[in-house]
């Protein structure tokens, strides 16, 4: 668990989330073991910044659109030890139970990172591509075809999360398929569509969804859209 300044740590009840107590939930685990909680619990948030929109669930981050600062969220930290916006996470808590109900078990593989995570992501990539011998010019420009430059990502806002099987329980084909078929239904969508690259300006990632709200997700999903298009409209 990463360490918090105390001064922005504070506690966060499910009836602050949900404005009822006792709620039997399934706590997001990055394992096998899912605990049923009967009583309250204790989960950790801290702040997150960001740009300023009419609707926070619609910040348009992309290649040409970075975060600024503006915007405050809550984090909620999952018991597989990843943030998100304490925002999403009851329809995203909903999705992961009504998955598990089909027999299909999902995971978050990442959540929030911080700018300075995403930093470091670039660097890495880029010393990959040094250490294969490309030039330090080719090296950043495959790099940053692969990881979104900071500031430029999704997962620093806390509201998009990469999805990804249980491989003790199922694989990473039904999981995407699933997702593909369902998640606009809790208000996400796949935000980087096979057939939207040359607009989003991101390649196919099957395992990335972003939380944007029942109805514009369910428009997105029914138009077959991307978030750009959306909110060209």
């Amino acid at each position: 668990m990463k360490k918090m300044n105390k001064n922005k740590r504070k506690k966060l009840s499910f009836p602050a989330l949900f404005g009822i107590a006792f709620l039997s939930v399934t706590i997001l685990s990055g394992n096998a073991v899912y605990y049923k909680l009967k009583s309250t619990p204790e989960i950790e948030v801290k702040k997150v910044s960001a740009e300023k929109t009419n609707d926070p669930m619609l910040i348009l981050v992309n290649r040409t659109h970075k975060i600024s600062c503006g915007y405050n969220g809550e984090l909620i930290l999952l018991d597989c030890g990843k943030y998100v916006d304490s925002r999403i996470y009851p329809q995203l808590q909903k999705m992961f139970d009504d998955m598990r109900d089909e027999g299909i078990y999902p995971i978050v593989n990442e959540g929030y990172r911080t700018n300075e995570e995403q930093e470091q992501m670039m660097e890495d990539k880029i010393n990959a591509y040094l250490n294969e011998g490309y030039s330090e010019k080719l090296a950043k420009k495959l790099a940053e075809e692969l990881v979104a430059p900071p500031g430029m990502s999704e997962h620093e806002l806390g509201i998009a999360v990469d999805i990804v099987a249980d491989k003790s329980k199922s694989d990473n084909e039904e999981v995407y398929s699933w997702l593909a078929e369902n998640a606009h239904k809790y208000g996400f969508i796949q935000r980087y569509p096979q057939d939207k690259t040359n607009i989003t300006g991101f390649e196919y990632e099957p395992w990335h969804y972003r939380y944007v709200g029942s109805e514009a997700a369910a428009d997105i999903h029914e138009q077959g859209l991307c978030l750009e298009e959306y909110l060209e409209l």
